[in-house]
């Protein structure tokens, strides 16, 4: 992986609310690189961290300690006023609830071009609709209904409405967000088949956030297993289904359900206990076991994972 371009690099990210004996962390001490034209993706139970990692890169939340970088330049704090806006250009995110992310007393047409409106990437309104109508179409919708309300479209129709509006900006990076949890099953492949064509044809980075391993080995180059904002193991795609290590990894993996209701019928589920682990004396560290795979574990289970 060395002589791949970084386009995101996070160092020891800690994010946290709230302050003194009300301090929540959210994610601790968090560090990975994500490459150019790759899907890195984030899987983890509801409440693990995975959303609030991709906020943090996108500057919505602010972080309490540790570095981000985009393109080598450092992008958490205090920034120049047009480094700020090529992050807002460049980086774009698709969100979880369709309908709360989107304005719904604005037409299609309005909610698609308002970042065009703000960066001024048209030449006139004739240019402006085309490319609206363009993108609408990219993301399997009807030009026509640029001028129909939010409120109108299906869950599965208002989340490409959000697709289109983050495809618009033209950015190399997006942060997806449970993009198809509101989707229906029949839906779902679509999409994730227009998003693997947009990142070939248009080529963008994604960080793809899911608590479905499933749909993560469909889609995914990398996976980072997270949870209560640790990571805990980190891996090539096939490698992490081939040779889950940590035990949590190996839980939600016995959780994917399976197409054959036989195999389905025999399957023991693994259920994860964080007491197993003994770490008052030998405490974990972050280590890469085989080449690009890594775990976070102590000295005595990284001897059992060899």
């Amino acid at each position: 992986m060395a002589d791949r371009e970084k386009l995101v690099e996070l160092k020891n990210v800690k994010v946290s609310f709230g302050a003194g004996r009300k301090e929540f962390v959210a994610v601790k001490n968090v560090s990975f690189d994500i490459y150019k034209n790759e899907t890195f993706s984030l899987v983890g139970e509801s409440g693990s961290g995975k959303t609030t990692i991709g906020r943090a890169i996108l500057r919505i939340n602010p972080i309490s300690a540790g570095e981000i970088f985009f393109k080598g330049q450092k992008i958490n704090g205090r920034i120049s006023g047009a480094l700020d806006r090529e992050i807002i250009r460049k980086c774009q995110m698709i969100f979880q609830d369709p309908m709360a992310s989107l304005n719904e007393r604005a037409k299609v047409d309005y909610i698609v071009s308002e970042g065009l409106f703000n960066f001024h990437l048209y030449k006139n309104e004739e240019d402006r609709m085309e490319k609206v109508q363009k993108v609408l179409r990219e993301v399997g919708l009807l030009p026509e209904f640029a001028s129909r309300f939010p409120h109108e479209f299906s869950g599965g129709q208002r989340q490409r409405i959000g697709v289109a509006r983050a495809l618009v900006m033209e950015p190399e990076f997006i942060v997806a967000d449970e993009p198809i949890s509101a989707l229906d099953v029949s839906i779902r492949a679509q999409v994730l088949n227009l998003l693997n064509h947009l990142k070939k044809e248009r080529n963008l980075t994604y960080l793809f956030i899911s608590h479905d391993l499933s749909v993560v080995r469909f889609i995914s180059d990398r996976i980072a297993v997270i949870r209560n904002g640790v990571i805990l193991e980190l891996a090539g795609s096939e490698e992490l289904f081939k040779r889950p290590l940590h035990p949590y990894t190996r839980a939600l993996l016995s959780a994917v359900s399976q197409p054959d209701p036989e195999v389905e019928k025999k399957k023991k589920l693994f259920v994860y206990d964080p007491s197993m682990h003994d770490y008052a004396n030998d405490k974990p560290v972050w280590t890469e076991i085989f080449e690009g795979h890594f775990v976070f574990a102590n000295r005595c289970e990284l001897e059992q994972y060899k």
